[in-house]
């Protein structure tokens, strides 16, 4: 009965956005223009908060790439690849990978099953504006980011009558990117239509680290010279989206993303079995769709915001059997489907003072089963929630940001999260701040850590803890020059945190450690200076990264406690310098990261850890520009000093690689 009670309120809510949509009177709107300018940065909606929103021109240069590979590249986010093109998850500030809060046009998009997010699926070319919530801003969006979260949207231009842009790419181990964007309308109608479609043979070489023969001359290990077979991926998908201003108060939005991608997933460097075996494959196929309506008054707006996602995982592991030709040992099929609406309030009473609420209700569907162990769960969750944010700014001096959210998890009260932080500027009229914050958060665990079979533990507890951070901000404009700078210190102390481990039956299962404490240092810096034709960018991060396990030593062991957790940087730091003149373009981007240990008592003896690596990557190029036509040719080259490197044990990178990169737009 609460189900169907639920399904009645999300049906209730579509059905009403789409009554207001019908009623809209036929007339242009007229909001004004907002331009948004570097000195910004001292708001109240924002007090003790720290985002990083992701430059424009970033975005460009990654056009061809994932996410993954820009957020590795140009945040303090860690991302763990297990091969080129393969599964990528984010580390947010030590966390891990479900711990990260994804959200696309504000439809959360973390899957119900595994709670995590797939960052190699998703392409920075259907992203007009990227931005990261560190730690407990994330409450702002959803509960759950004990990491913190990472917001994609989609932005319209109503002065655009018509725009299109076409890039084709080619590269290394057979690489083809095509991208095709169309749109235009006027001031009232705006559409847009984005196609794109990426495949790779990906057939890089590597020695093979995994496998070592013994020299009988010299008595060295030899590592063979190996080629990354069976690891071929193809993507391709549809964004649509559509824009109507009803009238001078009203913004109703559609879009929609349909994507389809499929890969093969090379064997581990260690396995020494017949070629004939161990072949996997997956498919993904995902639906999204959000629709939004947005009313502006003198001082509140309203937002009412209705999505749907659906997701098909199939998966599959064969084996030839003489005769009887591939014979599958595990053949999964996945089914997952969410919807959700959301109902939020602002209003403004004085430039000082704002309030902010929302009420959100979510329903997830989840079927999993395999055919050939004859194992599966189907299960439902309903999540409700309810937020209230109060902003207060006191004299032009200190901003003060107090947040609560209530939760419901299939209709049972979860803690209460409460937020407060504030920003106070040092020095009057000037943009230097500083900043603070204290929290609350919690994390459910997710629908595979309690159903999945076999392992899956209906008993796990939530992950909750509570979150401090301190830091400065200072942005200064010096005639031609604009510079930005922040630096962060946090800690987050959690109970209950969630890891796989496994037991004596011999398979993996959850189980909840008692604390583990994560606590860091963040740095960003900004640089972009403009002299007559020439723009000089520069930017840079670095992250200082300690997560401890202080778990149960009789169920850990001694050896693991008081360690850092597997897979995470102790050191990360990256480093982006861009100049472009009279079309004339060339990018250098460097990242780096220390060693990472493979087991949880960080042996130093053995080769279960990952040695540290840095990376180079170059682009140079130039634009053409012919009245509305421009037309740019780009050369790219990854790993540009042939690094060896790996992100997961056994999973090895590709070498040096090149891509040739074309773009025509008008």
């Amino acid at each position: 009965m609460k189900k169907k009670t639920l399904y009645a309120v999300l049906l209730s809510c579509a059905l009403y956005q789409m009554t207001l949509a019908q009623g809209q009177i036929d007339t242009v709107i007229r909001i004004q223009k907002v331009e948004i300018i570097a000195g910004r940065i001292f708001n109240k909606e924002y007090a003790g908060m720290k985002e990083t929103k992701v430059d424009s021109l970033i975005l460009t240069d990654k056009i061809n790439l994932s996410l993954s590979d820009l957020l590795s590249e140009n945040t303090s986010v860690f991302v763990k690849y297990n091969g080129r093109g393969a599964l990528a998850s984010a580390s947010f500030r030590g966390a891990a990978a479900s711990h990260t809060q994804v959200n696309w046009n504000g439809l959360n998009i973390n899957t119900p099953m595994a709670g995590m997010v797939d960052f190699s699926l998703i392409p920075v070319y259907i992203i007009d504006d990227l931005n990261l919530k560190h730690g407990t801003a994330s409450i702002t969006d959803k509960s759950g980011g004990l990491g913190g979260s990472i917001n994609i949207a989609n932005t319209v231009n109503w002065d655009k009558d018509f725009e299109m842009k076409y890039l084709q790419g080619i590269g290394s181990y057979s690489t083809f990117d095509e991208f095709l964007s169309i749109g235009g309308g006027n001031k009232t109608l705006q559409l847009k239509t984005r196609f794109y479609h990426n495949y790779s043979k990906n057939d890089y070489t590597f020695y093979n680290r995994g496998i070592g023969h013994l020299d009988p001359l010299s008595g060295k290990i030899i590592n063979p010279l190996d080629t990354n077979n069976n690891a071929d991926y193809t993507k391709y998908g549809l964004l649509q989206e559509i824009y109507w201003r009803a009238n001078d108060k009203s913004v109703l939005s559609a879009r929609y993303w349909g994507q389809w991608a499929s890969r093969t997933i090379p064997r581990a460097t260690s396995y020494e079995g017949p070629d004939n075996s161990n072949f996997n494959k997956q498919d993904d196929t995902d639906h999204k769709i959000v629709l939004d309506w947005k009313f502006y008054a003198d001082k509140s707006k309203l937002l009412f915001r209705s999505g749907y996602a659906a997701k098909q995982l199939n998966y599959s592991l064969k084996n030839h059997i003489p005769g009887y030709g591939m014979i599958p040992a595990i053949y999964s099929r996945s089914s997952q489907r969410s919807i959700t609406g959301k109902l939020s309030y602002t209003y403004d009473f004085n430039k000082s003072f704002s309030v902010e609420g929302n009420f959100e209700a979510n329903l997830h569907n989840v079927i999993s089963e395999d055919s050939v162990q004859k194992t599966g769960y189907e299960k439902e969750r309903a999540e409700l929630s309810a937020f209230l944010a109060v902003n207060k700014n006191i004299a032009g001096r200190l901003n003060l940001k107090f947040m609560l959210r209530q939760d419901w998890i299939d209709y049972n009260r979860m803690p209460v999260i409460p937020f407060f932080g504030f920003d106070f500027r040092i020095i009057r009229e000037k943009d230097f701040l500083f900043r603070g914050n204290i929290a609350r958060n919690y994390h459910q665990p997710s629908l595979n850590d309690m159903y999945w079979q076999p392992g899956g533990n209906p008993g796990l507890l939530p992950e909750e803890g509570y979150s401090a951070e301190l830091g400065f901000e200072y942005q200064v404009n010096l005639k031609r020059n604009v510079i930005k700078t922040e630096l962060t210190a946090y800690r987050s102390d959690i109970d209950n945190w969630i890891i796989w481990i496994p037991n004596y039956k011999g398979y993996w299962g959850p189980h909840n450690v008692k604390r583990v404490l994560l606590q860091g240092i963040e740095y960003n810096v900004k640089w972009e200076r403009r002299a007559g034709k020439v723009v000089f960018n520069a930017s840079g991060t670095y992250a200082y990264t300690r997560s401890i396990n202080y778990g149960d030593p009789l169920m850990w062991g001694d050896d693991s406690y008081g360690k850092q957790l597997v897979y995470i940087p102790l050191h990360s730091g990256n480093l982006m310098i861009n100049a472009s003149y009279r079309g004339f373009f060339f990018t250098y981007q460097y990242n780096s990261y220390s060693e990472r240990f493979t087991s949880s008592n960080n042996d130093l003896t053995r080769r279960d850890r990952l040695c540290p690596f840095f990376m180079s990557d170059a682009i140079i190029g130039k634009e053409f520009h012919f009245k509305r036509l421009s037309i740019s040719a780009a050369f790219k080259i990854y790993n540009l000093l042939d690094e060896t490197y790996y992100s997961v044990l056994y999973r090895p990178m590709p070498g040096r690689n090149y891509m040739f990169q074309l773009m025509i737009k008008l």
